[in-house]
């Protein structure tokens, strides 16, 4: 074989997506509650997705491990993903909990600690949350009261910053004083309640030594944000098999930057967002989170705008673009907005 064949084939291999440094993560909340379409997915759904991953032979880590190897440069293997689930509900104990344990599959459940304490029939207790520790369970903070995290009307920075602060360790405290100190520790993960931060929020997650997940869409790529790291929603309406195996099969799309960080927005409505890509793709299809197709136009051959066709409404969009990758892939990049 010649040099150049021999080159050719490994510039084929390095940029090939089957070697792409990225890793898939699922977000749910409830099982098998037909009363909450919107953060519920059908025991037929979770088991099926439970089924593919097996038979198809992912790699299925604990959210912190997949952070740590992104933080620490450390290459993620093929088909790498991880299943997370938030707000400790009952059906993640009666219903999720048995069928992850059949599989051996790790899992990371995000908690709101006043909800476990509550003692409602609603959320899991502290002793089912140590039965899956046993089993391999990690869990994530999720803040003491499950409130907002942004700052609220006439709250000043010092007091914003105090009352944050105190959710997020009072939380803490009581995971380690029920779970046990090791818990959520190294690496320590923060889920923003409904999903809302801001640049302000993220910074402080990163400053209280924390890695900051989100409910926006995305695969997480080795130049990721861990202020903010991205999630695939798991409810009935997007979670049929095909849905979630286009999901699987998503790769972070090539960004050089954005021309918005900030999520949120206060200003002319609807918001325009420019992408800088790092390449030309061909093929770029951009929608809302309900699926409407979005305007967007190219400002050069690696540039477009992206503005929705009408005014975006309270509380929360996602502008999603995609594009096809190799091998079947699929580019895929989520920018939340927060209308104020």
């Amino acid at each position: 074989m010649n040099s150049a064949k021999i080159i050719y084939l490994l510039l084929f291999f390095l940029i090939s997506p089957i070697f792409a440094n990225s890793a898939v993560v699922f977000m749910y909340h409830r099982f098998g509650e037909s009363k909450y379409p919107s953060t519920n997915i059908t025991i037929e759904q979770f088991g099926y997705q439970l089924d593919y991953l097996e038979k198809n032979h992912y790699n299925v880590w604990h959210l912190s491990k997949i952070v740590e190897h992104i933080k620490n440069k450390k290459s993620l293997p093929p088909k790498t993903v991880a299943l997370t689930i938030d707000d400790a509900y009952i059906s993640t104990f009666t219903k999720a909990y048995p069928m992850l344990k059949s599989k051996h599959f790790p899992f990371t459940v995000v908690v709101s600690t006043n909800q476990v304490e509550s003692k409602s029939e609603s959320y899991m207790s502290w002793d089912q949350l140590r039965t899956m520790k046993a089993d391999g369970a990690e869990f994530a903070n999720h803040s003491k009261s499950h409130d907002f995290v942004l700052a609220q009307n006439n709250e000043t920075d010092e007091v914003w910053k105090k009352r944050i602060t105190y959710e997020i360790q009072k939380a803490q405290d009581k995971i380690h004083e029920e779970l046990g100190a090791e818990v959520n520790e190294n690496p320590r993960l923060f889920s923003y309640p409904f999903g809302e931060y801001d640049l302000k929020t993220a910074q402080l997650i990163k400053e209280l030594g924390y890695i900051g997940i989100t409910q926006t869409s995305g695969p997480l790529g080795e130049n990721c944000d861990l202020r903010t790291v991205t999630r695939f929603p798991m409810a009935e309406a997007f979670a049929s098999p095909n849905s979630f195996i286009s999901k699987l099969n998503t790769l972070p799309m090539p960004i050089e930057s954005i021309s918005q960080k900030e999520p949120v927005f206060q200003g002319k409505n609807p918001p325009k967002l420019r992408i800088i890509l790092k390449k030309p793709l061909e093929n770029i299809n951009c929608f809302l989170s309900n699926g409407d197709a979005i305007d967007f136009k190219w400002v050069s051959q690696t540039e477009i705008e992206v503005s929705a066709n009408e005014p975006i409404k309270p509380p929360r969009e996602k502008y999603t673009c995609t594009a096809p990758a190799q091998d079947g892939k699929w580019y895929w990049y989520s920018h939340l907005w927060i209308v104020k």
